[in-house]
């Protein structure tokens, strides 16, 4: 009897995986849940699998090595920067994402917390909180009509983005080498090199993929080179701004406020992490919240169906609808 094919679940913090095992149960498929924090907690289980889903645990190459018959490796989200694709694509194993699962809301998380530092929400909260009332405890706070809010990246999500901002009466400008000018016509938004985007934005919009050209996109030149009223937003990769560089521009007031949606360590991929890790949490003019931006009931139900629906589809002999290298495997083959 030939055995069923082994899924294997690197991780998951949704509480169970009734939804991935319903949808890869129905496809023939064993599914095996781990929660891995390093690639030794997957070597062992990695071996004879046929596929593997990760949300938050890295497959590099030591793990797709020691895959003997791995046919896809499925993303719980957009970014596959946890997954060493050009080594899964020279073993010719299918990587696949989740898309626009979350476009509402990572554009609906990215205004509010431009809204929450541009309005002084939590010193004002953390004041009335304490009996100061008072409306200096938040100032000074300037008029969000005829600021400039830059946008690094004009995807879907920036695209969405920019559609809310523009209702605050904003001039818009964009920071993206591969858009394309009938693009940035089409959306009513204005190309500037980055250096222009540094100098003029009030509000900086960060929704950038990381890669190695991104990393660090913003350090200690650029922070620099902003005003000192500025606020830097980040909905997109941690690692894209610098950090201690990041702690340096806040705190000796090279800008005024940040709101970031992950850190530079990225916390959830860490085995250990803490707040003391990373002097920015003691900052009061910034926002972290834990890589939330992309939670709804709505948008989580949808990236694990899709999820483990491309694992079913690539088990059962069908094309994946989200494929990352299948280009690449053609040119392979």
């Amino acid at each position: 009897m030939t055995p069923k094919p082994k899924v294997v679940i690197t991780d998951y913090d949704y509480g169970n995986v009734d939804i991935e095992r319903a949808i890869l149960e129905a496809a023939g498929a064993e599914v095996v849940a781990l929660q891995a924090k390093s690639e030794d907690d997957l070597l062992e289980a990695a071996r004879d699998c046929a596929a593997i889903m990760n949300q938050y645990a890295r497959v590099g190459a030591r793990t797709i090595a020691a895959m003997e018959r791995c046919k896809v490796i499925a993303r719980y989200g957009v970014g596959v920067d946890i997954v060493d694709v050009p080594a899964a694509t020279a073993k010719g194993i299918l990587v696949t994402n989740v898309r626009d699962y979350c476009t509402e809301e990572v554009a609906d998380h990215a205004v509010s917390l431009w809204l929450a530092l541009a309005r002084g929400l939590f010193p004002y909260d953390r004041a009335t909180h304490q009996g100061l009332w008072r409306w200096q405890s938040a100032a000074p706070l300037h008029r969000l009509r005829g600021q400039v809010v830059g946008i690094v990246s004009f995807g879907k999500i920036g695209q969405a983005i920019a559609s809310r901002a523009r209702s605050f009466g904003v001039e818009i400008v964009v920071y993206d080498p591969y858009l394309s000018p009938a693009t940035a016509a089409a959306h009513g938004v204005r190309q500037v090199d980055k250096a222009e985007l540094l100098a003029r934005s009030d509000v900086l919009m960060m929704q950038v993929p990381m890669t190695p050209e991104t990393r660090h996109f913003l350090s200690e030149p650029e922070f620099r080179a902003m005003k000192p009223t500025a606020l830097v937003i980040n909905t997109g990769r941690g690692p894209t701004i610098d950090n201690q560089a990041l702690y340096r521009a806040l705190a000796e007031g090279w800008i005024a406020g940040a709101g970031l949606d992950d850190p530079e360590e990225e916390p959830a991929k860490r085995a250990v992490w803490s707040p003391a890790d990373n002097p920015i949490f003691t900052l009061p003019n910034v926002i972290v919240t834990p890589h939330a931006a992309y939670y709804s009931e709505e948008s989580i139900r949808s990236a694990r169906e899709t999820a483990a629906s491309e694992v079913a589809r690539v088990l059962t002999g069908q094309p994946p609808r989200n494929p990352v290298n299948a280009d690449a495997l053609a040119v392979r083959a």
